[in-house]
């Protein structure tokens, strides 16, 4: 088995308006923090390595004191055997270049609610055998 780093998933989100005005080093950690609460599951129990190239981010762990927006995912990351490594920028191009990616359109929002007026409509007309389910139950 090679020791070669592998990409086994890309996940992002969208900063709001507060988090916009997050110090880098602040929203460095929002992305670990939003990391190990997607995958939170997979990562329980194993050791993990979080490499990036912002060094200020080693050591807002090592702080004994925390801004409060950000003490709800540092004790998220407390559950963790995590280790945080440096890697300079210039090794991770790719990941660079993903989070200064600009677009000129705004983000689509996506619903996850699904109400029963459009699992009605999905349905469709009645199926050919409703008039016969009716019979049989009344």
């Amino acid at each position: 088995m090679d020791k070669r780093n592998h990409v086994i998933y890309y996940a992002s989100k969208t900063l709001d308006a507060a988090q916009r005005n997050y110090s880098t080093t602040e929203k460095e950690l929002l992305a670990i923090i939003f990391a190990f609460e997607k995958f939170r599951s997979y990562l329980l129990g194993s050791k993990i390595i979080v490499f990036t190239d912002h060094a200020a981010l080693k050591f807002l762990l090592a702080k004994k004191e925390f801004k409060p927006r950000l003490i709800r995912g540092i004790l998220l990351l407390q559950e963790f055997d995590l280790e945080i490594k440096e890697r300079k920028g210039s090794e991770n191009s790719v990941a660079d270049h993903l989070s200064r990616l600009v677009r000129d359109e705004e983000p689509l929002l996506i619903s996850d609610s699904f109400p029963d007026e459009h699992l009605f409509h999905v349905q469709g007309e009645e199926p050919w055998y409703a008039d016969l389910v009716n019979f049989i139950v009344t």
